[in-house]
């Protein structure tokens, strides 16, 4: 599936729930993504994210997700990745005066939704995604071009993402606001909290 319209028909096709592993930058950015999957999907969410700046924003973000989990009372499992700082500075090295939305972040999602798949792999899940789409500064494209390169580098299968589509994002507002979240004003990194 490469487009929203056949990631559509394959979900109208389920006559089974997949395990989904779902990659969560934040709360605010899964609040609506899981509320349309669980339609379809039991999930656990994978909250790794080693390039938030500084670790104290980390943790608070970490809160927010396992808060959000907790109202929702859908049996989401949470489960946190390895804070590494250091290894998202290795992985960007050379790119920290890239803009936003280029090279440095294609490197930051990159290092992110690899974790996810090989988490997913090791662990027997059907598929494997991300959050990231939901925001309207993610280059949704990118995000799914790395998801199906992982895919076939992998063999894990790989669900299809563009979560901003049928007001996603104002969706995750709208929860955002309703389950009480911390909505960050910068995208994680010490480069993003620069701009």
């Amino acid at each position: 599936m490469k487009s929203y319209k056949e990631f559509e028909s394959f979900l109208e096709s389920l006559d089974y729930r997949p395990k989904l592993l779902l990659h969560s930058c934040c709360g605010p950015c899964s609040s609506s993504v899981l509320e349309f999957l669980t339609k379809y999907f039991d999930i656990d969410v994978l909250y790794y994210n080693p390039n938030i700046y500084p670790e104290e924003e980390f943790v608070k973000r970490k809160n927010e997700q396992e808060k959000l989990l907790k109202k929702l009372d859908k049996n989401i499992k949470f489960i946190e990745g390895n804070y590494n700082y250091d290894l998202y500075k290795e992985k960007v090295r050379g790119l920290e005066q890239e803009p936003e939305g280029g090279l440095r972040c294609k490197s930051c999602i990159s290092l992110r939704m690899e974790e996810t798949c090989r988490y997913a792999k090791e662990h027997g899940y059907d598929f494997f995604t991300t959050t990231l789409s939901v925001s309207p500064h993610k280059n949704s494209k990118m995000i799914n071009e790395i998801g199906f390169s992982l895919e076939k580098e992998y063999n894990m299968p790989y669900l299809y993402s563009d979560f901003k589509k049928k007001e996603g994002y104002k969706r995750s507002i709208v929860l955002s606001k309703e389950y009480d979240l911390y909505r960050q004003d910068y995208c994680g990194c010490q480069f993003s909290l620069r701009n």
